[in-house]
């Protein structure tokens, strides 16, 4: 019987392995997204039911593991070189004059898009994905091997077998991809990512490998670095064998007799690049003979036999019509230019960021001005000087308000920061539904049901305010809603209730106040054991809570000040939200302990633990030091075992967390 498990496993590899060839390399899929699917869950299936045939390098790896605790460094086998810039034509030329005296045989060329993503390198032992890792400096990396599985483009076995493989690819985010990830993270009250680069970047780099699954990365494969077992020997022929390998190699590559051609390509794609669904910021322009690399060889840190051809950025004429200001979540003022409409860059442009007071007045920018725009990356719009000779003398300059346009409360530049911020803090209407999402989000007071679109409602139909209007709500406000009915109704109050009754350390974070996160929420629950306290504490109180410097320590004196703050958490009080830290047999017992987790530990999260050991008083650390004074270890630890062993750090493998816990606070 587990035979024919084995065989139908292996199978069913083999079928999806395939199945994603023809769809990320081949662009040719023969089956549904429905069928697929069906043969995923089926493999999936089966390797839950039967352990034994689990292999790191199944297709079900890809939606991530459990989350690493940081990134290990990777030395790169052969250096990771960057490119010289070509601006412009004849730039291109100068290049193909310089390397001809260098070489004595006739070149040709191959030209490639330049995808606008993150580097990384990719090393296959025996075949399979061993390590894949981001550039870093062009001799170290990080190893982010984890997230890299996650990306379907990515073969984890090659279609051939070869004993060693380095390649070269780019990781991206498609268009459509990131303005949805930005539309999550809006409505999530989060940071937008300024462009898919930066998305992509960012999701490699997540310590929790189900983000990057998440997110839809691809990869494009553009180079080999290191092979064994194959002989080729020109570029194109390495676009060719990576292809065949089962690689994503981006389509649009010519090979070209000479620089001419190569110049009349970057032309074509210069007015075409805004019809491919990634970014891309230019064309890599190589000599094709590989043993012509040899001899022109490189210099510290490019290769002579490549270089870049950028973009130009695409520059239009407008005029700013008007000036206004927006209140972000955290209060900054910002101010954005209304422009003349202006077809820019594959898009027609209106508005443009002004950034901050600074940026205004260093370029002198007034409402009235003819100015040149331009967009950033090519994604963000954005104000590149004015043309003070069209003047005639009717524009005007933006004046910055002292009172928030929105709530009327103060507005100050805290020292040393460009922004201006609005202090009213929660009762700034501008504020708020950003911040009551932020409220009810998981790590706050985790109401289930409080979405982004329900806020909108609530906020739409004058029934909040601010975040303490949630807890006076009825059933008959939420039924006067578009499609809310009594059921949806009854479990978001039931949630609104069970949050009155969450960790103090959870509220502190709910309130949004600047600079202060999760860690120095706990902190600071912990330290002043009610709201009450820790808002009557003078800034000398706060400094001596550990993790809370001079910035945060001000923010939050700042916070409890207002008069508006203290209006709305006199009705938190007041509705029963609970303002005390949880008092417990075991409170603080692991005071004065540091700890560092390594491995999966039983029955937990990484999180789970972490929340565990602060809550009874002990701190823990991301990396071993002589000042740690237990390693945990769970299942499959990593390098911090080795580091604990060496340094002399008691070490303790754990079987049943919470009993290991009490053991370390009897022996504190």
């Amino acid at each position: 019987m587990t035979a024919k498990v084995q065989k139908r496993i292996e199978e069913l590899r083999r079928q999806i392995e395939e199945h994603n060839y023809r769809y990320y390399v081949l662009d040719d899929p023969v089956i549904s997204d429905y069928e697929y699917d069906r043969l995923m869950q089926e493999l999936q299936r089966l390797e839950e039911q039967y352990p034994q045939f689990k292999d790191p390098h199944s297709p079900t790896q890809r939606v991530g593991g459990a989350p690493r605790e940081g990134f290990a460094t990777v030395n790169h086998e052969v250096s990771l070189l960057s490119l010289d810039n070509a601006f412009g034509e004849e730039a291109l030329r100068q290049w193909e004059q310089r390397l001809l005296k260098l070489v004595d045989t006739p070149v040709n060329y191959v030209a490639e898009l330049k995808i606008d993503g993150l580097s990384v390198a990719l090393t296959y032992e025996g075949g399979k994905l061993a390590v894949g890792a981001t550039r870093g400096d062009g001799q170290v990396g990080e190893d982010i091997t984890a997230n890299i599985k996650t990306i379907p483009s990515v073969p984890l076995r090659l279609r051939k077998e070869l004993p060693r493989l380095v390649v070269r690819g780019e990781a991206y985010m498609p268009k459509q991809s990131f303005v949805k990830l930005n539309e999550e993270r809006e409505a999530a009250g989060e940071a937008l990512f300024a462009n898919p680069r930066n998305a992509a970047a960012g999701s490699l780099r997540q310590l929790d490998p189900k983000v990057a699954a998440s997110r839809n990365l691809q990869v494009f494969v553009y180079d080999i670095l290191v092979l064994e077992g194959e002989e080729i020997a020109t570029h194109a022929e390495v676009l060719a064998l990576l292809r065949e390998l089962g690689f994503a190699v981006n389509p649009h590559y010519k090979v070209c007799d000479n620089i001419e051609e190569v110049i009349e390509y970057c032309r074509y794609w210069t007015e075409k690049r805004n019809e491919l669904n990634y970014d891309i910021d230019g064309l890599v322009i190589k000599v094709n003979q590989l043993d012509v690399h040899e001899k022109l060889g490189t210099t510290a840190k490019s290769p002579r036999w490549a270089i870049a051809y950028k973009f130009p950025a695409e520059q239009k004429e407008t005029v700013v019509r008007d000036i206004f200001l927006s209140v972000g979540r955290t209060g900054v003022l910002t101010p954005t230019a209304l422009l003349e409409p202006v077809h820019l860059a594959g898009t027609t442009v209106s508005k443009a960021t002004l950034h901050n007071e600074d940026y205004i007045r260093d370029k002198d920018i007034r409402i009235g001005d003819h100015v040149i725009v331009q967009k950033a990356g090519d994604i963000i719009p954005e104000v590149v000087r004015v043309l003070p000779e069209k003047r005639r003398g009717h524009e005007r300059e933006f004046q910055f308000p002292d009172r928030c346009p929105e709530c009327g409360a103060r507005v100050a530049r805290e020292q040393n920061e460009t922004a201006l911020r609005c202090q009213g803090g929660l009762a700034c209407s501008a504020q708020v539904r950003e911040r009551i999402i932020h409220f009810a989000s998981r790590d706050a007071m985790d109401i289930e049901g409080l979405g982004p679109k329900m806020v909108e409602q609530l906020l739409k139909h004058n029934l909040i305010e601010n975040v303490a209007d949630l807890y006076y709500l009825t059933m008959e406000d939420l039924l006067s809603l578009e499609r809310v009915g009594e059921k949806s109704a009854r479990n978001l109050l039931d949630a609104i209730e069970k949050s009155k009754d969450n960790a103090l350390h959870q509220l502190i974070f709910a309130l949004g106040i600047r600079h202060v996160g999760l860690g120095a929420s706990k902190a600071l629950a912990r330290h002043f054991g009610s709201l009450e306290a820790l808002a009557g504490a003078s800034e000398e109180e706060l400094l001596a809570v550990a993790d809370v410097g001079p910035k945060i320590a001000a923010s939050i004196s700042n916070f409890f000040a207002e008069p508006q703050n203290q209006d709305v958490i006199r009705r938190l009080v007041a509705a029963g939200v609970n303002t005390k830290a949880e008092q417990n047999a075991g409170e603080n017992d692991l005071e004065g302990l540091t700890f560092v987790l390594t491995g999966s530990l039983p029955g937990y999260s990484r999180k789970e633990a972490k929340e565990m050991i602060e809550l009874r008083g002990g701190k823990v650390a991301s990396s071993v030091s002589r000042k740690t004074d237990y390693v945990l270890v769970g299942q499959d630890p990593g390098s911090k075992l080795d580091k604990a062993r060496k340094l002399g750090v008691t070490t303790i493998e754990v079987a049943d967390l919470e009993e290991t816990l009490d053991e370390c606070a009897r022996n504190n």
